[in-house]
């Protein structure tokens, strides 16, 4: 079963390789990183404003690259950095309305190769089933 269980994840890890070579080689990006679109879709799923160490909880960078990326995104005015009223010496993050309309842009493009790349290889059972058990390794 152990065998199984590596072999499962080395695909899983390759699967994942391709793809993101695939998605950054896409031209949806503009004048973003695909690293800077994680960010700001990231923000657009919060219902509210959020700490830097939530945010870095749902985006694979480490704490100094994630505060960096911030940085680049907030001076182009993509993030919105205000004080945390709970606790004055932190901030929290939420999209400005230029970086919601940025994210909702290239998000329609990259949901429509996502949807190709997907389709391609898998059947709609199947995309259901995949779905349904990335779902269920997500869950803590």
């Amino acid at each position: 079963m152990t065998v199984t269980a590596n072999s499962a994840w080395e695909a899983l890890l390759e699967a994942h390789s391709t793809l993101v070579k695939r998605f950054q080689a896409d031209d949806a990006w503009g004048d973003l990183t695909m690293r800077e679109y994680d960010v700001l879709y990231t923000l657009s799923k919060c219902p509210e404003p959020v700490r830097l160490g939530e945010l870095n909880r749902h985006v694979l960078l480490s704490q100094p690259a994630m505060s960096r990326l911030v940085d680049r995104l907030a001076a182009r005015g993509l993030v919105a950095r205000d004080p945390d009223p709970a606790d004055r010496r932190g901030v929290r993050l939420s999209l400005t309305a230029p970086g919601r309309d940025r994210q909702r842009q290239i998000g329609a493009r990259h949901a429509r190769e996502v949807s190709r790349a997907l389709r391609a290889a898998l059947t709609p059972d199947e995309l259901t089933q995949f779905e349904e058990l990335c779902r269920k390794l997500a869950k803590d």
